[in-house]
């Protein structure tokens, strides 16, 4: 049992966990330091409001509110969870995006670009097809389908330009972003082909595309809203889930995963043993954008969120960049993203019920968040101590084990043979 234990303590990917936990608490810890700080300095908040202000960062998920007295009380929050799990999905899928690259050699950066053109074919398509010829659910995955061809094609331009050109595919991703944000605001600009997906219905609202549910395009909730009553869960999470488990198949367990890999670890190498490099390091980037494009289209699909297209050209989104710290924090590993991805909304969450339920705003888990992910970019440093400190018990235990033979009496086998000579 011991040896079992200790091969299982070995093994990179429990390093790899070990190190991201690691990478959380730390991050935590210090964020809770931080808010006791400004508790203390703050004549609002106090050590009493301080206190409250990491309770909430620990169980900020299950807060219920406060009672008659006063006093911050905690339980099953189902709308916290659902909204947990719906804010969870765009950013499992751009972990996953991330991840792939990453597994394969390459760093997508391009994933808001990505969601930014699955945000647009999968609004197009969703509501410019009507559901009084084509039924719904057909409308829904036309959409979703159109959405990931959408983030794919757009993924393959910086794996084009790496693959036969060899230009970076961070400063390729960064153009394609950028041309991605103002092409999708030119789409649904006025006077453009798409001005009547705006929604002039709500007079208080500019420059926003309809929901999809305006014409009943919506992603089935599959009973999540009974568990999670008054919140926007919807099945969304479920496609998520399935599409990392496919993704974790495919990396693992199939040839065409090993050929992807191979190529990440080195493309020469790879080369030399007859895979086609090129061809996997555009396919490499093309799985990645379709999964950024899927994000976009769970996303918008839900018919609970409008697309705001006016500050497009100006702001990419953030769920494309908050897949790289997904990424970072699961290793890479894409089941490992669905917990990371998990974790990300929770701290949203978090931040939300301090902003109303104490005097601090929501930005205070912005600074947990960064502290996190600068910890987590050195999780390769905090495996390498891990394994260091290790092998070092593991050396003093064998040293202790191992039997002392005390060194033979050359003196007397000398004199032995002498005498017998």
């Amino acid at each position: 049992m011991k040896e079992k234990g200790s091969t299982l303590l070995q093994k990179e990917s429990t390093k790899s966990v070990l190190a991201s936990l690691i990478a959380i608490l730390i991050g935590m810890a210090v964020g809770a330091v931080i808010i006791l700080i400004v508790g203390i300095f703050n004549s609002n908040l106090g050590l009493k409001g301080a206190l409250e202000g990491i309770q909430l960062v620990f169980g900020g998920l299950f807060s219920t509110g406060r009672n008659a007295a006063g006093a911050l009380t905690f339980g099953f929050n189902p709308t916290n969870m659902g909204n947990m799990l719906f804010r969870a999905t765009p950013l499992i899928l751009t972990g996953l995006s991330v991840a792939v690259a990453f597994k394969t050699g390459l760093f997508n950066i391009g994933a808001p670009g990505q969601y930014l053109m699955g945000t647009a074919a999968t609004l197009i398509l969703a509501l410019s097809i009507p559901t009084s010829v084509v039924p719904a659910p057909l409308v829904w995955v036309i959409a979703f389908v159109g959405g990931c061809l959408a983030g794919a094609i757009w993924g393959c331009i910086p794996g084009l330009v790496k693959a036969f050109l060899n230009i970076n595919e961070v400063l390729a991703c960064i153009m394609t972003n950028w041309i991605a944000a103002n092409l999708v605001t030119w789409l649904f600009d006025n006077g453009s082909l798409f001005e009547n997906l705006q929604n002039h219905v709500e007079n208080t609202k500019t420059a926003y595309i309809y929901k999809t549910s305006f014409n009943g395009v919506q992603t089935a909730k599959l009973g999540l809203d009974k568990l999670f009553p008054g919140s926007q869960v919807n099945g969304g999470i479920v496609v998520a889930i399935i599409i990392a488990i496919l993704v974790y198949i495919l990396m693992t367990k199939t040839t065409l995963g090993y050929q992807l890999k191979a190529c990440g670890a080195s493309r020469h190498a790879a080369r030399y043993a007859g895979i086609a490099d090129k061809r996997n390091i555009v396919l490499s980037m093309a799985i990645a954008g379709a999964l950024s494009g899927a994000a976009a289209a769970l996303y918008y699909l839900s018919g609970n969120t409008e697309f705001y297209w006016t500050s497009a050209y100006q702001t990419l989104p953030a769920t494309g960049f908050n897949g790289i710290p997904v990424a970072l924090l699961a290793a890479s590993h894409p089941i490992g993203v669905i917990f990371a991805g998990c974790f990300m909304s929770m701290l949203d969450i978090v931040g939300l019920q301090m902003t109303n339920l104490t005097a601090y705003n929501e930005y205070i888990t912005d600074v947990i968040i960064a502290l996190i992910v600068y910890l987590s970019a050195f999780s390769l440093v905090i495996r390498m101590l891990i394994s260091g400190r290790k092998k070092h018990k593991a050396a003093k235990v064998d040293a202790a084990s191992t039997p002392q033979v005390p060194p033979p009496d050359d003196g007397g086998t000398a004199e032995k043979g002498g005498g017998e000579a």
